[in-house]
Formats: structure tokens, C-alpha cells, sequence
């Protein structure tokens, strides 16, 4: 039987964007660039994804280097695959502050087995983007360029269209960023009309870099907001 799981991996797996990109951008793929995040994203995969439940779809922006970037994983960096998940990559150790939020955020709605088995984290472009600054590789959101965003939006619909067969719910999805993540997925939903609603959320960086002081308030809004989907 194919499960949902097998559909994931089958997904990641075979990830490619052929996008023309800006100067200076690169792709951040770590299910072909770092053997071990396509190990560890199956293992999280059959962990909690191995069934037929239906799911709803939550999307953030792109992969982060420290995060899916190198778990594969969206929103969950080594310390949160190790200590949440069970699953422990011990050649590396990152911290991501969304990840803190998002397994916060987790923990209250009732644990990891409870949470995955209703959603399914993903991004708009489930690949990742680099720039380099001074010598460092940043991170870099498709929607920093006007050119990058027009490129991403056919690998955007192909990923979306070919997620939505893994067994998603379509009366809401979930978007983290209420500005120009909001704005582009409701624009292709427009479109489209993949989903009934999108429900945009705070990014959990954004509260973490700039909302600390109010995070009971986000965690609160985000909690109310994936009960009244189940």
C-alpha cells in the first residue's frame, strides 16, 4: 500500500528546480546535497507520516540553511529532530528560532505523534536559497527578487499540485508570513483555486526575532487556529 510517507520521500527525493536564477542566488537542495538530511527526512517521514490520515497543508517560505537545510525537515533543526523527534544527526548540531517556536507550539498542541498526524509542514518552494555576503552564504527568500519570484512560481504550482495528492485537506491551508508569503500563495490560490481558505499566521521567525515578549499571544493565535481544523 502507498502511504503517505512513501509519497513524501518519493517527493523529496526527486526535488529539482530549473528556474532561470539572478546573479549572485543559488538553490539550497539538502535532499541532494547532504546524503544525511534525505536519511533523516525518511526516517521523520516513516516516524510519523506512515498512514493514510488526511492532512492539512501548512506552508512557510523556503527550507532555511539551518534548519530543513540541513535536517530536511521543515522548521526543525538538529536539537528539535533530536530531542522532539527521537532522531539524532550526530555529526552536526544547528539552532534554528523558528524551530524553537514551531516545537513550543507543538509540545501545547499535544505532542509531535498528535500534531503530525493532522498537518504536514511544507513550504511554498520546497527548496532552498542562498546568496553570499561577504563570503557567507545567507539565507534568501524566493520573494527578495522580483526575478527570483517569477522563476519560482512554475516549480511552486508543480510542488503544490503534486503535495496535494499525498492526501491534503483543501478547505484551509496554513501560511506562515502574513505579508508576501500571504500574498503570493492566496495570488496563485486566486488562480488556481487549490484551497476554500488560507489562513495566514505569523512566520515563527518573525515572532521570535521581533514578537519574544508576546509569544504566548502568537502561540495562543496558532493553537486556536489549528484546533478549529480538527
Amino acid at each position: 500500500m502507498v502511504t503517505f510517507d512513501t509519497r513524501i520521500i518519493d517527493f523529496i527525493s526527486n526535488l529539482k528546480f530549473n528556474g532561470k536564477l539572478p546573479p549572485n542566488i543559488s538553490v539550497m537542495n539538502p535532499y541532494r546535497e547532504n546524503e544525511s538530511a534525505l536519511e533523516v527526512a525518511t526516517a521523520f517521514y516513516k516516524k510519523f507520516y506512515n498512514d493514510n490520515h488526511e492532512r492539512h497543508l501548512i506552508l512557510g517560505i523556503n527550507p532555511g540553511r539551518l534548519g530543513a537545510g540541513v535536517t530536511g525537515v521543515p522548521f526543525t533543526d538538529t536539537k528539535r529532530l533530536e530531542s522532539h523527534c527521537g532522531i539524532t544527526l550526530p555529526e552536526i548540531s544547528t539552532h534554528e528560532p523558528s524551530s524553537v517556536f514551531v516545537y513550543q507550539m507543538i509540545d501545547a498542541f499535544g505532542g509531535t505523534v498528535e500534531f503530525y498526524r493532522r498537518f504536514y509542514i511544507s513550504s511554498i518552494s520546497p527548496l532552498g536559497f542562498l546568496t553570499n555576503n561577504e563570503g557567507r552564504s545567507v539565507n534568501y527568500n524566493y520573494y527578495d527578487s522580483p526575478a527570483l519570484q517569477k522563476a519560482v512560481v512554475p516549480f511552486a504550482l508543480k510542488s503544490l499540485k503534486a503535495q496535494l495528492e499525498f492526501g491534503i485537506n483543501r478547505k484551509k491551508c496554513f501560511v506562515f508570513g502574513t505579508g508576501k508569503n500571504h500574498k503570493f500563495i492566496s495570488d496563485l490560490n486566486q488562480q488556481h483555486r487549490f484551497f476554500e481558505e488560507i489562513i495566514p499566521l505569523e512566520h515563527p521567525r518573525y515572532i521570535m526575532q521581533y514578537k519574544s515578549k508576546n509569544l504566548q499571544f502568537y502561540m495562543q493565535k496558532y493553537l486556536e487556529a489549528f484546533s478549529d481544523a480538527v
